[in-house]
């Protein structure tokens, strides 16, 4: 998303939210339209929990079958999204906050998206393996043979006496 758009989002969205608050207001009541704002809350807190968990115990699963789950997070991340929307006060950010919790709206993003997407795990014996979903770029970067991954305690440096930096008395020459 190029950087141009952060600005008009952030001062678009709330103009459409508070027009939103007016048009709903006025349809149905202010005491109306507040416990339609509480109620949506409450509804996002509560599907986010229960999709969410749904979504993280099926990301885990086809990670302990060996797959690299990068449609899993990616529809795990939109349900976060999705959650969040709802819980903020809008009904702007509702309407999509409810879109993102359909599955066949995460399905259809995720075809939009899906090709620029690469998963890549590694572990702490030093085995890794790359999951994309289409023809990323980015997917097969050549292997940097020259990294040494250490913890602090795989390394210490000592004074080096033959450094030019160290006390003249001290150095060896």
């Amino acid at each position: 998303m190029p950087l141009i758009l952060l600005p008009i989002i952030f001062l678009g969205l709330p103009l459409i939210e508070i027009a939103g608050f007016v048009l709903v207001g006025n349809a149905i009541g202010l005491w109306p339209t507040l416990a339609l704002v509480i109620l949506t809350s409450l509804i996002g807190a509560v599907l986010l929990r229960r999709q969410g968990i749904s979504v993280l115990q099926e990301a885990n699963r086809e990670s302990q079958e060996g797959k690299l789950p990068g449609r899993s997070l990616v529809s795990g991340a939109m349900v976060v999204v999705a959650g969040v929307l709802l819980i903020l006060p809008g009904f702007f950010t509702d309407i999509i906050g409810l879109l993102l919790f359909i599955p066949p709206v995460r399905h259809f993003i995720w075809s939009l998206i899906g090709k620029r997407v690469v998963v890549m795990r590694t572990s702490r014996n030093g085995t890794s393996a790359s999951y994309t979903s289409g023809n990323a770029e980015n997917a097969k970067r050549p292997a940097q043979p020259n990294v040494l991954d250490l913890d602090e305690n795989d390394f210490s440096r000592g004074p080096n006496p033959s450094s030019p930096w160290s006390d003249p008395d001290n150095r060896k020459d």
